[in-house]
């Protein structure tokens, strides 16, 4: 089997590629270098260039005609840079993948996934989502993604093509092997801002302990990348036979901004210290939360977040951490249909994700806003690496 992944030097799309090789999936990586690493790409089949370049999508089918599927991770997502140049994000995100679907389609292509954000969902009434939550993104970023996801539904209705969208959450970590990563070399999430005290040798500052969470600190669901990738693997294994059309990537399980510092001491030889420091300024977007998912909704992938995965934690070029050895815990999904029977597979299997009506496939989520039931999360702008 072979696969086209546009963004594949990026941070997700080149750990989609090496997920995909140990699959036994041979990928062919479409990527334009602009954020992008070259040295993710090397070793694989390569084309630098853009997902419009009509010319060059021909030449990559006439090349790899055996292409069956594509997984399109190609876009900018800075949310702060959406705001500051919208225009600049609808053409690359927005204009540019609706070239990229004519061109799939001209060359005979009927397969694709598309990398989406859990960014664009509206909560309800409870601030949990699942995949038939509404739509509210606030952010540019995030409405070129609701943008691309109706268009896509549109185009799949009237031509010879099925586009399955993974919403994500927030992935993070590197490939267990560290052949690709971050490339960012000081990214701005909060296990990056971790990352970069320690190499410093300062403080680690929390920004905001008001919230109504156990300990007072944002929290997030956090997704392993490599469990990222390999939902990505199950899904192109068992693409014809899934039913739904929205997938949300996920784990179910919320980690406070304190847990994560505590997890990432446990795993490091050099403990950072964490301080309190003043909110900074808050910014458009939001970001949504996941609860521990309730009895009919399914667990996509295992959190994996630092345990037993202590290399992950450092950017490609650095130096790892010598933690002592962890013992992972693992957690189990829920199969579907009636009755919900636990699973043991790591990365969690998609088709355990669609139940009989193909629509409960994945975890639901606490969307921050601020109010004083015990229930609900403060708001922020959800920040999420590049593809």
């Amino acid at each position: 089997m072979r696969v086209l992944i546009t963004g594949g030097a990026g941070y997700i799309g080149s750990t989609i590629a090496s997920a995909c090789l140990d699959a036994g999936i041979d990928p062919v990586i479409l990527d334009s270098l602009v954020t992008g690493r070259r040295e993710f790409a090397e070793g694989r089949v390569f084309y630098e260039g853009d997902i419009s370049d009509g010319p060059l999508i021909d030449k990559i089918f006439a090349e790899c005609p055996d292409i069956s599927a594509v997984i399109h991770c190609a876009a900018l997502i800075v949310v702060p840079d959406s705001v500051a140049d919208p225009i600049g994000y609808y053409r690359a995100n927005v204009a540019k993948s609706l070239d990229f679907v004519e061109h799939l389609l001209r060359n005979g292509c009927t397969r694709m996934i598309f990398s989406s954000s859990a960014s664009i969902y509206q909560a309800g009434d409870d601030h949990t989502v699942t995949e038939e939550s509404p739509l509210a993104p606030q952010s540019p970023y995030a409405r070129t993604k609701a943008v691309c996801e109706g268009m896509f539904a549109d185009i799949a209705a009237g031509r010879p093509i099925r586009i399955l969208s993974l919403r994500y959450f927030n992935p993070v970590g590197a490939d267990p092997l560290m052949r690709t990563g971050l490339q960012l070399r000081r990214p701005s999430h909060a296990l990056g801002k971790m990352i970069e005290a320690y190499e410093e040798g300062v403080p680690f500052q929390i920004t905001g302990t008001g919230y109504p969470t156990a300990d007072g600190t944002g929290i997030r669901d956090y997704i392993h990348v490599w469990d990222l990738a390999e939902a990505h693997v199950a899904a192109l294994r068992r693409f014809d036979s899934l039913e739904a059309d929205v997938i949300n990537l996920g784990t179910g399980s919320g980690t406070t901004v304190r847990e994560l510092v505590e997890a990432f001491n446990r795993v490091a030889d050099r403990p950072i210290e964490a301080v309190e420091a003043p909110r900074p300024p808050r910014r458009r977007g939001r970001r949504l939360h996941p609860q521990r998912p309730r009895p009919r909704a399914a667990r996509l992938a295992d959190p994996l977040l630092l345990g037993g995965r202590h290399q992950t934690l450092t950017p490609m070029g650095c130096p790892p951490p010598h933690p002592p050895p962890l013992t992972r815990k693992g957690r189990r999904g829920r199969e579907a249909g009636p009755k919900h029977r636990p699973g043991s597979d790591r990365a969690g299997a998609l088709t355990r994700g669609v139940s009989r009506r193909g629509c409960r496939s994945g975890v639901r989520g606490w969307r921050c806003r601020p109010r004083r039931s015990r229930t609900s999360w403060s708001p922020g702008r959800r920040a999420e690496p590049s593809p």
